[in-house]
């Protein structure tokens, strides 16, 4: 294949496919205007409510989408996964949802509450490490016990899962003109990219890191995908140390551009949603829009923008915490 290619499951077709085999399952979630981020960017604003998603977050549609797409005998032998929470959660839910065993490593620092979240719906929970030590418990796991290992974000069904987030936002906005979303390991923006872009290429769609953790803009930067030695930063779910293969090659083909945030800024918009929108968002869900306020991307006042906000999963008693370290 081609490196420019992609895989055939990601061909628009087989991405409309696997959205009608999850959207009895998963919500359909809200597209809501922000008069409030509108002005500051000066066009036409709207949020895309991932944090409304089941578990919490966008990351149940590619997780249903991967289970689904197993031989029943292997699905019922159970699957294994590594996870700093939501991808977790997901796979947990969805594994419930189909009677399916399911096994979650997550790195020792992990949110307890997303470790508690797992476990409610039915995950064993292994606390492991570092996030380097949590893939390779997951895939001794795996060999031990025969589990099939579903990626966080390098494969073609949980990208294609994770598409259904891009379908929708056409369907809900068709004169949509930029799309923005967070980048952890990638497979969010990919899958919208796939999405988007095949249909109609003239979208922009620009993924957003943390400065702390920006594998997949070094990825890009260097021509291949690296892994990250050192990841600090307060949005743990964008802090995967590499980007993937799979996720690269699309990223590279069709993104915009890929721009960091500072902790800070990202902090700065978890507040202006929870006062403005009145939406709670994890920090990893408020990076679009902490671009947007940050003047990362140029955007012209005949725009229609969408910001994603990708997952809503904060602990209570750390919300405060984020919403009080403010520097204004």
């Amino acid at each position: 294949m081609r490196d420019d290619l992609l895989p055939a499951s990601l061909s628009l077709d087989a991405l409309r496919d696997a959205y009608g085999t999850i959207a009895h399952h998963v919500h359909r979630t809200p597209l809501l205007s922000s008069a409030f981020l509108g002005r500051q960017i000066g066009s036409t604003a709207l949020l895309k409510c991932e944090n409304l998603q089941k578990t919490g977050s966008f990351k149940p549609r590619g997780a249903l989408n991967h289970l689904q797409r197993l031989d029943e005998t292997v699905r019922q032998r159970g699957v294994v996964t590594v996870s700093a929470g939501n991808h977790a959660q997901a796979l947990a839910w969805a594994a419930r949802t189909l009677g399916a065993p399911c096994t979650v490593v997550m790195p020792g620092s992990a949110s307890a509450a997303k470790a508690a979240a797992s476990r409610g719906y039915g995950a064993e929970v292994v606390l492991h490490g570092t996030v380097f030590d949590a893939f390779d418990r997951a895939h001794a796991l795996e060999a031990e016990r025969g589990l099939t290992f579903v990626h966080p974000f390098d494969d073609e069904h949980i990208v294609a899962g994770q598409a259904s987030v891009g379908l929708e936002i056409l369907e809900q906005v068709p004169d949509v003109t930029v799309i923005v979303a967070p980048i952890g390991g990638g497979g969010l923006i990919s899958g919208i990219l796939a999405a988007v872009k095949q249909p109609r290429p003239s979208v922009k769609v620009y993924g957003v890191e943390p400065e702390g953790a920006c594998a997949m803009r070094r990825s890009l930067d260097a021509g291949e995908p690296v892994r990250l030695d050192r990841v600090q930063t307060v949005a743990d779910g964008l802090a995967p140390p590499m980007a993937g293969t799979l996720t690269y090659r699309v990223v590279r083909r069709y993104v915009d551009d890929v721009v960091t945030v500072r902790d800070d800024e990202i902090l700065a918009a978890m507040r202006a949603i929870l006062s403005r929108a009145k939406l709670v968002v994890e920090p990893s869900g408020a990076a679009a829009v902490a671009a947007l306020l940050g003047g990362r991307i140029s955007i012209d006042p005949a725009d229609r923008v969408v910001a994603v906000l990708s997952g809503g999963n904060v602990e209570i008693g750390r919300l405060g915490e984020l919403l009080g370290d403010s520097n204004e």
